[in-house]
């Protein structure tokens, strides 16, 4: 970690896990069968897993395997919600929203690519991957705590439709062969 992002870590606290749990509480209360936003919560729970597996991998191989899975959710679930839902969240006059989303998801692809420069068994690779996952958990946060209810609450039922099949659609584009595997019970209910 740089002295940068090390200052911008100590600077910005993260939320408490209760705050989250709360957050994500309310979003499921919103969520529809099979709907957007349920899609969105339950990929939300497959990254959480996928990021604790590359950190509790014994060897380099588990790890690096670790890793392709968690770069596949990551960069799936972030193109979905790139193409369909922060696009709606300007359309519904959310645009501030919008913009830190989309900042928030390019730093995470930036880091995950310098994390993988990173020897794979070294405390320098945990310490990036936790400042990853710390930076992945606090946009997962604004997303359930406050941005995507508001799409929820002020998209029309029609657009709320449109949004469920893009979505799907979108993350299936990029995930492809792998999605099956992020539906096992393991990934589905997260850890």
């Amino acid at each position: 970690m740089s002295l940068i992002e090390k200052a911008v870590a100590a600077l910005t606290p993260s939320e408490s896990r209760e705050a989250r749990q709360e957050a994500r509480a309310r979003a499921h209360a919103l969520a529809g069968p099979d709907d957007w936003l349920s899609n969105v919560l339950a990929h939300h729970r497959q990254i959480e897993t996928a990021f604790a597996d590359v950190k509790a991998s014994t060897s380099e191989a588990i790890r690096l395997e670790a890793q392709r899975r968690l770069g596949v959710i990551l960069t799936g679930h972030a193109n979905a919600e790139e193409s369909v839902l922060y696009p709606a969240l300007a359309g519904i006059s959310e645009k501030g929203h919008a913009t830190t989303a989309y900042a928030e998801q390019a730093a995470a692809k930036t880091q995950m690519s310098l994390l993988e420069k990173l020897a794979p068994m070294s405390q320098e690779y945990l310490d990036k991957l936790e400042h990853i996952r710390d930076a992945v958990a606090h946009h997962m946060y604004e997303e359930e705590g406050t941005w995507f209810p508001e799409l929820k609450a002020k998209a029309s039922s029609a657009n709320q439709t449109n949004l469920t099949r893009r979505y799907a659609e979108e993350f299936n584009r990029y995930v492809g062969d792998d999605a099956a595997s992020f539906k096992s019970a393991r990934y589905a209910r997260g850890r």
